[in-house]
C-alpha cells in the first residue's frame, strides 16, 4: 500500500491522479495549509525533512519514502512496469523526458515569482509584471506543441502529461493562461474529463485549480 502525504492545493494532486490512472492501491493522509503563511504545516516534516508535499511511503518496499513530483512520478512508472513512461519511438522518448524535466525547471519558477511577487504591496505588483514576458513564451510554446499533437510526448497520454497539469492549471488561474491558447485549453479539458483525474480530486479533497 501507498501512502500519499497529500497538502492541499499543492503539487501532490498530481500523484493521486497518477495512481488512479495506473490503478495501484494507496491511501491518503490530508494536510492542510497555515491560513495566514499558506506553508504546509510542520507536520510534513516528521515525514521527510524538507517538510513539504508530496512525499509518498511506499509500505510494500519497506515503508521507502519518496519526496519530489518527479521523482516520484520515475518511481511510479517503474512500479507499474513502464505504464505512462515514454513511448516506444526515439522522438516520443526524447519529448517525455524534455516535458518531465520542463514542467519544474522551466514552467513552474516563474509562476511561483510572480504569485510571491503579487504579495507584496505596490512594488511587487509592478516587479511581477516583469515576470509576465518569461511566463507567456512558456505558454506560446506549449501551445505550439500541443497544437501538432494531443499529448506532450505523443498520440497517448504519459507521466509527461501529469508533471505538465500543475504547471497548467497554475498558469489558467494566475498565469494568463486562457482561450487566446486554444490547443492547450483543449488539453485542459481533456485531462479533466479523464474518469481517474476526477477519481484523484475526489481522493484528495478541495482543489482550486481544476
Amino acid at each position: 500500500m501507498i501512502t500519499v502525504h497529500h497538502l492541499e492545493n499543492s503539487r501532490s494532486q498530481r500523484i493521486l491522479w497518477m495512481l488512479e490512472e495506473l490503478g495501484l492501491p494507496y491511501e491518503v493522509r490530508r494536510y492542510e495549509r497555515n491560513k495566514e503563511t499558506m506553508l504546509a504545516p510542520p507536520e510534513l516534516a516528521q515525514v521527510h525533512p524538507l517538510g513539504k508535499s508530496p512525499v509518498i511511503a511506499d509500505g510494500d518496499a519497506q515503508g521507502r519514502v519518496v519526496a519530489e513530483t518527479g521523482a516520484i512520478v520515475e518511481y511510479l512508472v517503474e512500479k507499474a512496469d513502464g505504464r505512462l513512461g515514454p513511448p516506444a519511438h526515439r522522438d516520443a522518448v526524447l519529448r517525455y523526458r524534455f516535458w518531465l524535466h520542463f514542467a519544474e525547471g522551466s514552467m513552474m519558477p516563474p509562476l511561483l515569482l510572480k504569485l510571491v511577487l503579487s504579495r507584496i504591496p505596490v512594488v511587487g505588483a509592478q516587479v511581477a509584471k516583469r515576470v509576465q514576458p518569461m511566463i507567456d513564451r512558456n505558454l506560446d510554446y506549449v501551445e505550439s506543441e500541443l497544437a501538432q499533437r494531443p499529448w506532450f510526448a505523443g498520440d497517448e497520454m504519459t507521466a509527461a502529461d501529469i508533471m505538465m497539469s500543475f504547471p497548467l492549471e497554475a498558469a489558467r488561474s494566475r498565469g494568463g493562461l486562457d482561450e487566446s491558447r486554444p490547443a492547450t485549453m483543449a488539453w485542459l479539458e481533456r485531462i479533466h474529463a479523464r474518469p481517474a483525474y476526477q477519481a484523484g480530486l475526489k481522493a484528495g479533497g478541495p482543489y482550486a485549480y481544476a
